[in-house]
């Protein structure tokens, strides 16, 4: 999910936050985390394409602990690009 912070994003005023949610479906706490952290760095590396002034949820699925880094990438990735694109 992708949403426009109430700040103007034009301005720089709202900076861009991401929040994840991995529940206890994906795994136990171990592969929680390190699905968490895997999601934290992806997001860390779309930064730079998604404006200023946007929240983005990533809720991961239980398929994400089997997931390997360049398809969680590009699943996130791609789903973020299509979110921004709707809420714009």
């Amino acid at each position: 999910m992708v949403r426009r912070t109430s700040g103007d994003p034009s301005s720089g005023t709202g900076p861009t936050r991401f929040g994840f949610i991995v529940a206890k479906t994906v795994g136990n706490a171990v592969t929680r985390n390190l699905v968490r952290r895997r999601l934290k760095a992806i997001a860390h590396g779309l930064l730079a394409d998604i404006p200023v002034g946007y929240d983005v949820v990533v809720r991961a699925l239980p398929a994400a602990a089997q997931a390997g880094w360049p398809t969680l990438l590009e699943d996130v990735s791609r789903s973020c690009t299509r979110g921004v694109e709707k809420a714009a």
